[in-house]
């Protein structure tokens, strides 16, 4: 058992419980100990003491995908299923190649690629497939699934501006 779970009793032990059901981060359980408590624990110690009281912190509830108002872009073709196509990111599309015009699509993971902040996946205009990150310097790095595959500059801007839109919708 770790220091700060022995400084807790039995109450207070239900009180971070309560805390980690209601839904709140480390950071807001780290104030409240503080506040209503009077321990005062890194947030080392709090993440210790969730883990040692055997609880999980709840993933933050994504908002619902709602149509975001969002200028459409000046490039991409409008048609029906691109709201469909971008709320989710994950699922498989057959590459738009033949498509007039086709269009960059952005995926984002649900778990970052080690080394990364955030990673994903992108499919550019001409079916050309490939992955992303952004590292915790927020460095971008991008690689095509075919060896030597270098996007067009149209797409390039087109990736930038979708990208930047998907990481809004997760606060990025």
């Amino acid at each position: 058992m770790s220091q700060a779970d022995m400084n807790l009793d039995d109450a207070q032990r239900k009180k971070v419980a309560g805390w980690i059901e209601e839904g709140l981060k480390l950071s807001d359980i780290q104030k409240r100990i503080d506040s209503e408590l009077g321990l005062t624990l890194t947030y080392m110690e709090v993440r210790l003491l969730v883990d040692d009281l055997k609880l999980v912190p709840k993933d933050p509830i994504p908002p619902p995908e709602a149509p975001t108002p969002a200028a459409p872009l000046a490039k991409a073709p409008a048609n029906k299923g691109s709201d469909a196509q971008s709320q989710k990111p994950q699922s498989p599309e057959p590459p738009p190649g033949g498509l007039l015009g086709g269009r960059v699509t952005v995926g984002v993971d649900t778990v970052a690629r080690s080394g990364a902040m955030v990673s994903g996946n992108v499919t550019f205009s001409d079916g050309q497939k490939g992955t992303w990150y952004l590292d915790q310097f927020g460095r971008l790095g991008v690689s095509a699934e075919k060896q030597g595959y270098k996007p067009s500059p149209a797409d390039v801007e087109t990736f930038q501006a979708e990208l930047e839109k998907e990481l809004a919708k997760f606060g990025y």
